[in-house]
């Protein structure tokens, strides 16, 4: 009989062996990230630091079991007389056959099914310890989405997301499989503490359990080889909430984290963003409330969707020389990478001073008067048409479908999303002095009327405003955005829109103490134009 590290050592190599057969690509679209062991050992440790003294024997549930990695920590880590019972499910047929290989003699039961379609069993299970699938909303077929969102809402009158990605059902549907005080412990993407999906998980940790612990993993340390995900783990007991201390932990270790704060759980809010919470774990100070914010002083839009950039975006001179008119072709910036300096200077023409020279197609005309007035436009239409470009999903939906949203250029921009590594920023703001729009890894900032006038009135503040913003520590927004493995940080409109923006007003010449009720009101002070 093999012992439990020989179980483990065999466990590792089936699991290579069936990542490699099954193909990153395949596996990604699949959301089939097997946890690492040394992973599996640090939290199955510290679900025994919690239980040792429960004195209560485990009934171990684990509803996507993969070849076994937490299964395997279990029984290497807690001792067999403390464990009465173990159930999992999978779904993929080559986990299935690996795993009740290596525990058929265990004592653990393996079921090959899809755990979102099994019926909870009358006896339930007190400790749940799972790496979900992480399969992105997109690839869940629309009828399976909505049978999902349907039980949700029957089991606990919840209401998700149709943007939400599997792991959130597996998380929330889990709750009738589990008993009074047990304990669940979730590796799924920190995502869920930021985006707007995620907030009917943040609902059922603060409204229906006892939220114990969440620990975030560095966004530069990404968890799994191949996906560009950053993690975290939560763990909540299965018991009404008593506003007791949730601790919110940072670092490589769920028991040794580089640090750790406690908040209460009353005040956590579902429709916040709960990255913040983790404070100077994070590296960052706890900030002061702003007192003006960027969507006080720009209007902010996300840049154009083309659909297909690389047949709606050309070449100036390309785009002529096929013969496209001038009047269907407007400036259009190139990605953050083509620009080097923050301040894009124009020529006579509009366009930027950047080589080469891009275009974006914008017409109105009908085709049948394109074919017959511009043939050489028209012809590369048709070149279009037979790719299917006319069918995609943003295409298809405009009429013609070889137009654009109106965006127009924008006198700032910020970029949508980076990395801030080797010294560099994680979010660069540009001076467009061109008539250049921009496609849709930027964000388009259009002051709002009081900041508008201000610098009609007064040209120089041009000058100040992009001082203050190209001297600004972006690294200040990351807590507002988003963060993905490898330290990938992305910031919506939304959410750049709640930044602080004092330091421009500061910049500006604005009293900072001046805050009026509207937005309207921040340049009160401020002469009106005769």
């Amino acid at each position: 009989m093999r012992t439990n590290e020989e179980t483990e050592d065999r466990r590792q190599r089936e699991q290579a062996r069936l990542d490699l057969a099954m193909g990153a690509e395949s596996r990604n679209r699949c959301g089939q990230f097997s946890t690492p062991s040394a992973l599996a050992d640090d939290i199955v440790a510290y679900c025994w630091e919690y239980w040792k003294d429960k004195g209560r024997p485990i009934r171990f549930l684990e509803p996507c079991l993969g070849t076994g990695s937490f299964y395997s920590s279990l029984r290497r880590i807690i001792p067999a007389s403390s464990i009465e019972s173990a159930y999992s499910c999978e779904l993929d047929d080559s986990h299935v056959e690996v795993a009740r290989d290596l525990w058929q003699d265990s004592g653990l039961q393996v079921r090959h099914a899809d755990f979102l379609k099994e019926l909870p069993p009358k006896k339930k299970f007190n400790l749940l310890i799972t790496n979900p699938p992480y399969v992105r909303h997109h690839h869940l077929e629309s009828a399976r989405k909505e049978e999902l969102q349907t039980e949700v809402r029957e089991r606990l009158h919840l209401r998700s997301s149709g943007l939400a990605g599997l792991y959130c059902y597996f998380l929330l549907l889990a709750d009738a499989w589990l008993e009074e005080a047990a304990l669940s412990v979730w590796l799924i993407p920190a995502e869920f503490m930021d985006v707007n999906y995620g907030s009917v998980i943040k609902e059922y940790l603060t409204r229906r359990v006892r939220l114990l612990h969440i620990h975030r993993f560095c966004p530069t340390d990404v968890q799994f080889d191949d996906a560009l995900v950053s993690s975290a783990i939560v763990v909540f007991e299965k018991s009404p909430p008593t506003d007791q201390e949730v601790a919110f932990s940072l670092g490589s270790s769920l028991r040794s984290p580089t640090n750790t704060e406690s908040l209460r759980q009353s005040e956590l809010e579902p429709a916040e963003k709960w990255t913040k919470h983790f404070g100077r774990a994070d590296g960052n100070a706890r900030r002061p409330q702003p007192s003006i914010l960027f969507g006080d002083l720009f209007t902010i839009k996300r840049g154009l969707a083309t659909g297909n950039n690389d047949f709606f975006i050309l070449p100036k001179d390309k785009a002529q020389e096929i013969g496209i008119p001038d009047q269907f072709l407007r400036p259009i910036l190139p990605s953050p990478r083509r620009i080097t300096d923050p301040v894009i200077e124009t020529d006579d023409g509009g366009y930027p001073k950047l080589s080469p020279q891009l275009s974006l197609i914008d017409c109105k005309l009908p085709e049948e008067t394109v074919a017959k007035r511009f043939p050489g436009f028209w012809e590369y239409l048709l070149a279009g048409k037979s790719q299917g470009f006319h069918e995609t999903y943003l295409s298809s939906r405009r009429t013609p479908w070889y137009s654009q949203e109106e965006r127009p250029a924008p006198p700032f921009l910020c970029t949508y999303m980076g990395r801030g590594a080797n010294g560099r920023k994680p979010f660069r703001f540009l001076w467009n002095q061109s008539q250049a729009t921009a496609h849709n890894v930027y964000l388009l900032l259009y002051p709002k009327e009081r900041l508008r006038i201000a610098l009609d009135r007064d040209r120089q503040l041009f000058h100040k405003l992009f001082a203050a913003l190209e001297s600004f520590d972006t690294d200040l927004m990351k807590p507002d955005g988003r963060v993905y493995g490898g330290g990938l940080f992305k910031m919506e409109p939304n959410e750049l829109a709640k930044s602080s923006a004092d330091f421009l007003v500061r910049a500006l010449g604005v009293p900072l103490g001046f805050v009026a009720p509207k937005p309207l009101g921040l340049f009160d002070n401020l002469a009106e134009p005769p």
